[in-house]
């Protein structure tokens, strides 16, 4: 098994559990929902229900083009849930005691674009940084 196929089952599972829990168990999701998020609910289950479909994605053996869309859906889903992760931060900071604190919500938000970058690597749309030298 290649390293790509091997980090396409990892990201599409740790997606699906992601997408299993955004369903099962809204509440702490809800809880972090920017302020200027309409309808905090819905966008929860549309976001469980997007993660369950990048994971499909990922893991279907039989499309190439599939496996592209669901990596550029899955990248632009950590994009878009950049805001909740700073406003968990946000929220944590302003508890007595802070929470999880700043050892949990920095690395977590600058690993950020490595949760861009993987799908993308893992579902085929780039090389990156592996790519082989032109000649």
């Amino acid at each position: 098994m290649t390293r790509r196929a091997l980090s396409r089952i990892v990201l599409g599972l740790i997606y699906a559990a992601a997408g299993v829990l955004h369903l099962a168990k809204p509440a702490p999701f809800v809880g972090i929902v920017p302020p200027w998020v309409p309808s905090p609910a819905l966008v929860v289950m549309l976001t469980g229900m997007a993660e369950l479909a990048g994971a499909f994605g990922l893991l279907q053996p039989w499309s190439v083009p599939l496996r592209r869309a669901a990596a550029w859906g899955l990248a632009a889903y950590a994009l878009c849930v950049w805001p909740a992760n700073v406003q968990h931060m946000l929220i944590d900071l302003g508890h007595p005691g802070h929470g999880l604190g700043l050892g949990y919500h920095i690395p977590r938000l600058a690993l950020q674009p490595v949760l861009i970058w993987w799908p993308l690597w893992a579902g085929g749309v780039t090389d990156w940084p592996w790519r082989k030298a032109q000649r």
